[in-house]
């Protein structure tokens, strides 16, 4: 009797060992994944020692939440979903039956007791902030701002105020999302075109370009940081409004710049993963059967609270919630400004769980100073237009479809602290919000900036301006500088003293708002301005290239020439200069090649230069491009750079990376070959390069074959009309890639870098359509990624229509694809379980529709 005692105890200890190990092991687990109760739920996670979890919120209270907001006083605004993959069909319902509820915690216990419905009868919202005087609510496509004008926290009203905020029809994954108050008072968004801003109570429109997927965060500095699916951390080190003001740029290094590449980071699952996305392909899963990296990262959060041990400061926390696990990224800085990402731990994850429906869908660094995790709850995460028939089929085995309707918000704790007080700051008065901006939790100095540039009293300005030049922590001093700003109450004085702040993000910010004054001719702060042109720190020096470009005409050119003659070997810096020079692009091209500069700082810098002449379509640039590139003697790296930019900035030519200026291709004609240039006159120049040997030739070559002039020996090729059925098909076509496929590929069809390759010129759309077709039924994997077979739930009338408009959109010719072709291919591929593989397609050859099983 004792002996078994004892072996039971035995049994029990080491049970409690492995539980409290870390990192721990792979944990075993059902073949079965039952739906948990909070309380089963809260003991299948794992942290690393002295952390926990604590319930803040769980069904009924919440159900189906996806992202949150905090007001001033600290309640939570909450969207809920119930329409995604809504019953055993994995549907997403388009009735109005999502909405925002606040929740409050009314005894202070910590954890939520009361439930208001602010806001119902929504369709599918993916975004919501909280203003001092109503709600943003974004609800694809319209943009809603809703007012509580009773104060019983239900909306009276709700007024558009934008109906292109995304697009109405468009697949889940990929839509308008975001709605982050930045430092600079921009209200960011994520996945669209436009981010806003409000002044004296009105919404400006402020265009930008697409990045990133699903939601995004922001650091001390203001930098804005996002995510992209299999891709869990970028940051913008140049604010996206530079690369708007220049079309023709052909690359945006420093814009959605990638901090941690795939193969330097590992997730760390404590439960074999089958239930992943690809997990059939080789490499995904390891041999205990978890997953080796991303599958679906979301919400790259930078945790900025005080609650929570000072080594979590700063860092990203990544949502994966495809493999029950938020990770954890340290972000270092190099100590001249340049920044990078690393894994937090060799092996483990912050917080991981053998539950399987454990979703992290988002994470928030909350009012209380402590890390909220943001639990869907769901055995099915992944849109079902975009799932693989491997994971539809292991759902339905585990059916994993239901139930739905639950819900769980978690608040990460440690040991030795505790969460911080309730906020009441909706009523303070102004010294109050002062107070706050000198607060330890990033939330709190967010927020009282918010509330100080929304209410707008200027009483308050004395002491911001005292705040931005003599407040202790950097911080504070940045947010007051900020807030100046936003109140439209910054002077030039208290720039230029903040220039020389020790810390580099004031001395960039004062660099940026120094904008304000140095586009007047001859102004003093502009001879400040240049003098950081020699500052230690790259993000000093990376802004002064991108604030160049407000400089009048003049001044703009020789200074941009200095920094790019300097720094030329630093990409971000070179991409921040070309921004600033839209038509002046040739002129700086001349300076350059006739300066001393050498190959290692001139070389990129020519190359982007000529790209963005190329892009533009500046016929006489261009000309001087090629007659630079023929002349006798010239630096073979010179003549490569000036031909390779040409060719960067060419349909279909965009080969090194990086987004584009915003502009796309245009149509092209659906007409005609696309010609890239049509020149007046043969030029002779590029044509006598063109028959030479050696790479130069070979550029020159490549470029001539796709420009044309009269008399050219190729005669362009003039594809057949459509027919009025192949024009209807090709409109429709165009309405369904918008919806499904412009979030990977873009509108110009250019693609996402590391996301999805360009279509523009590819031979898998403008050749045999057979290939397409196969591509869009069962999907595709190559270098690039994985295309997922969503195109499988589509009728063949809808195949159809988008192939035939991606094959004559952006210039191309190819014939147009009738239904009956798509219905012959998906009969004849039945049999076809897996994406197709290039060496696959490769085989396929020249053959039609018909004969290759």
């Amino acid at each position: 009797m004792a002996r078994g005692l004892k072996i039971v105890a035995a049994v029990c200890f080491l049970a409690a060992f492995q539980r409290n190990a870390w990192p721990p092991a792979v944990q075993k687990v059902s073949a079965a994944s039952p739906a948990l109760s909070p309380d089963q739920a809260m003991k299948t996670f794992f942290l690393p020692p002295g952390y926990r979890l604590e319930l803040v919120a769980s069904e009924p209270l919440v159900r189906d939440p996806i992202v949150m907001d905090q007001d001033a006083d600290g309640r939570l605004y909450v969207i809920e979903m119930p329409a995604f993959a809504i019953d055993e069909s994995m549907r997403d319902s388009r009735d109005p039956i999502c909405s925002v509820v606040v929740l409050e915690d009314t005894d202070d216990d910590g954890r939520m007791d009361k439930r208001t419905v602010f806001l119902d009868k929504l369709v599918l919202p993916r975004a919501v902030k909280v203003l001092a005087d109503g709600v943003l609510v974004g609800e694809p496509p319209n943009l809603w701002l809703a007012k509580d004008i009773d104060g019983d926290l239900k909306a009276d009203t709700k007024d558009l105020i934008r109906n292109d905020f995304g697009r109405a029809e468009a697949n889940i994954e990929h839509n308008a999302n975001g709605l982050l108050w930045g430092m600079d008072n921009t209200i960011y968004t994520a996945e669209h075109n436009w981010n806003l801003r409000l002044k004296r109570g009105k919404f400006e429109i402020e265009p930008s370009l697409v990045r990133g997927q699903w939601n995004l965060s922001m650091d001390d500095a203001g930098r804005i940081y996002r995510n992209w699916n299999e891709q869990p951390l970028f940051v913008d080190i140049i604010p996206v409004r530079y690369f708007i003001r220049n079309p023709n740029i052909v690359r945006t290094r420093g814009l959605y710049d990638i901090l941690i590449e795939r193969n330097e980071t590992a997730i760390w699952p404590v439960r074999p993963t089958p239930g992943l996305q690809r997990a059939y392909r080789e490499g995904m899963l390891r041999p205990d059967g978890t997953a080796t990296t991303y599958a679906s990262s979301a919400d790259p959060l930078i945790f900025r609270g005080d609650r929570l041990p000072r080594e979590l400061y700063g860092n990203a926390f990544i949502g994966e919630s495809p493999s029950n696990l938020v990770h954890r990224l340290i972000i270092d800085d190099d100590g001249s400004g340049r920044l990078k990402a690393r894994d937090a731990y060799a092996k483990g994850e912050f917080l991981a769980s053998t539950d399987e429906r454990f979703r992290p869908v988002n994470l928030y660094s909350a009012a209380d100073g402590t890390l909220y995790v943001i639990d869907m709850y769901r055995g099915v995460v992944q849109d079902v237009a975009y799932q693989t028939e491997y994971l539809r089929n292991y759902i339905k085995t585990r059916k994993l479809e239901l139930p739905v309707g639950l819900g769980r918000i978690y608040r990460v704790v440690h040991q030795s602290m505790k969460r911080g007080p309730r906020p009441s700051l909706a009523r303070a008065k102004p010294a109050q919000w002062l107070q706050a901006l000198t607060h330890p939790n990033g939330w709190w100095r967010d927020t009282a900036q918010q509330l100080l540039v929304q209410r707008g009293d200027a009483t308050v300005v004395p002491e911001l301006k005292r705040l931005a030049l003599t407040a202790r922590d950097w911080r504070t001093r940045l947010h007051a500088l900020w807030t100046l700003d936003g109140l439209d109450a910054i002077d030039v004085e208290t720039v230029s003293k903040t220039l020389d702040d020790k810390s580099p993000d004031i001395r960039a910010a004062a660099v940026r708002i120094s904008e304000r004054w140095i586009a007047e001719p001859g102004h003093a702060l502009a001879a400040a301005v240049l003098r950081r042109m020699d500052d230690a720190n790259w993000i000093v020096r990376r802004q002064l290239a991108a604030t160049l470009g407000a400089l009048p005409d003049n001044a703009r050119l020789p200074a941009l020439a200095r920094i790019l003659e300097r720094y030329g070997d630093d990409p971000i810096t070179v991409d921040a200069a070309v921004s600033g020079l839209a038509g002046q692009e040739a002129a700086m091209v001349d300076r350059l090649v006739a300066s001393r500069v050498g190959a290692q700082h001139g070389r990129d810098a020519v190359e982007m230069l000529s790209g963005a002449i190329s892009r533009g379509r500046n016929l006489a640039a261009a000309q001087r491009v090629f007659d630079l590139a023929a002349e006798p003697g010239r630096a073979m790296w010179q003549r490569t750079a000036l031909l390779r930019g040409v060719e960067m900035g060419l349909p279909g030519g965009f080969g090194r990376g990086g987004g584009g200026g915003g502009a796309g291709f245009g149509r092209g004609g659906r007409g005609a070959v696309p010609s890239g240039f049509a020149f007046a006159n043969e030029p002779v120049s590029l044509t006598r390069l063109a028959s030479t040997s050696g790479e130069v030739g070979e550029l020159a070559g490549r470029i001539a074959a796709r420009i044309n002039w009269p008399g050219k020996p190729a005669p362009v090729v003039e594809a057949p009309r459509l027919t009025s059925e192949e024009e209807k098909r090709f409109a429709e076509g165009r309405l369904i890639y918008e919806n499904l496929c412009v979030g990977c590929h873009q509108s110009d069809g250019r693609g996402r870098e590391k996301v999805a390759p360009t279509l523009v010129g590819s031979r898998y759309v403008t050749g045999n359509p057979g290939v397409a077709t196969r591509i869009m039924l069962a999907g595709k994997e190559g270098a690039t990624g994985l295309m997922p077979p969503f195109a499988s739930g589509l009728s063949d009338v809808q195949i159809a229509s988008v192939l035939t408009y991606v094959r004559r959109e952006w210039g191309h010719t190819a014939s147009p694809v009738a239904p009956a072709d798509v219905r012959e291919i998906r009969g004849l591929t039945s049999y076809r379980k897996a994406p197709w593989k290039d060496e696959e397609l490769s085989r396929l050859g020249g053959r039609g529709f018909g004969g290759d099983r």
